[in-house]
């Protein structure tokens, strides 16, 4: 298989080409389109704009509303209010009647207090109002690697505890949107195939009221449904700060933490983080807010099918394209930001990499053979 590291080489330019024709996109492979602009300019244009109503997954993460601005841009909580819900109707058009959006969103404190903001609440309400959706369902993932936050109140007045989850919404034009938690499905726990394999519990009435049937548990239904909290293959964010070696080892403690618990499991490995290494290898910045394989994976196996389209209008380094790719989905993504867009190619094989703008050019390794001189 192809790979940037042994068989081609990329040059990314610091800024797109004044040149370049700003409505294609930066790359495209068989399957999907990375365009780089401001989402609601660029979604209204034709290129992308011919796809309105046949998305059937919004899956995305725009930026939290932080109080102080990150490189990845940001708004104060009360402009984010606003701009967030504006893009309802926008993501509306884009999706299909049975389609779905599912927004991740950090949590926000009030500035210089040691309290929590309802900002993020107040803006999925607004977003779910303007945009006449459906709340399907709400979900909760953890992250155990993310660093003690808020540093003033976590790590020196010590009056709170680490902040480290974020609030995930699934909305649906649609009371019953297309989603099949059977493609979602978790291994069963070392108990539960016991008592599969011995068909032997007590039913009855429990305390909850619930009536467990004689013959409940003695059906395999190849695994167990999931719950709405599951855990992240987190990455601290601190990634120009420590080194490639500092990083696996975070990674190898994150996952002997995820194989102690029975959350969702994370399908990422210290290994796939190709991106990271492409852009140590290439001087660039990596993304400050990566969304993590894990998450896009499962919402787009639970909620998609083989050859449906997936949006992300906060692409940042294009995590969703490229699970959607890995997963025979077709994918449209944005991205505001030339070096996030342009350096989220490393996510792809360079040979499934079909058309670049100007401002990226690859090509084949020369071997030793090729590179050998003839008299």
């Amino acid at each position: 298989m192809s790979d940037w590291f042994e068989t081609h080489t990329a040059n990314i330019v610091a800024e797109r080409p004044a040149t370049d024709d700003v409505s294609l996109p930066v790359y495209s492979t068989k399957l999907g389109e990375m365009y780089q602009g401001q989402s609601e300019n660029v979604l209204r244009t034709d290129p992308v704009n011919k796809y309105a109503g046949k998305v059937q997954l919004v899956m995305t993460s725009p930026p939290f509303p932080l109080n102080t601005k990150k490189a990845y841009g940001n708004r104060t909580q009360d402009e984010y209010v606003e701009w967030f819900a504006d893009f309802a109707p926008i993501l509306r058009e884009m999706v299909t009647e049975n389609g779905s959006i599912v927004i991740e969103i950090g949590n926000a404190w009030m500035p210089g207090r040691p309290v929590m903001s309802v900002h993020v609440l107040k803006a999925f309400l607004q977003f779910l109002e303007k945009g006449d959706l459906h709340l399907c369902q709400e979900f909760i993932w953890y992250n155990p690697a993310r660093l003690p936050s808020p540093v003033e109140w976590v790590n020196k007045e010590r009056s709170r505890v680490k902040d480290a989850f974020t609030r995930i919404w699934w909305m649906s034009p649609n009371e019953r949107p297309k989603a099949d938690n059977r493609k979602v499905l978790r291994e069963y726990s070392p108990s539960m195939k016991r008592l599969i394999k011995s068909g032997k519990y007590n039913a009855g009435p429990r305390p909850s009221a619930h009536n467990i049937g004689a013959e409940s548990f003695k059906t395999d239904n190849k695994g167990a449904i999931p719950p709405n909290v599951g855990d992240v293959d987190g990455i601290p964010s601190i990634d120009g700060m420590i080194s490639q070696d500092q990083f696996e080892q975070t990674m190898r403690l994150v996952s002997e933490f995820e194989g102690a618990t029975n959350l969702i499991k994370a399908a990422n490995t210290v290994s796939s983080d190709g991106y990271r290494k492409f852009c140590l290898q290439h001087g660039a910045e990596v993304h400050p807010a990566r969304m993590p394989r894990s998450l896009v994976d499962f919402f787009a196996r639970f909620l998609t099918d083989e050859g449906d389209m997936i949006l992300d209008p906060f692409a940042g380094s294009n995590t969703t394209g490229a699970v959607a790719e890995d997963l025979g989905r077709k994918w449209l993504s944005v991205e505001a930001d030339w070096k996030y867009a342009a350096h989220s190619i490393g996510r792809f094989s360079p040979t499934s990499v079909i058309s670049t703008c100007q401002g990226i050019t690859s090509e084949p390794r020369l071997t030793g053979r090729e590179t050998t001189s003839t008299a």
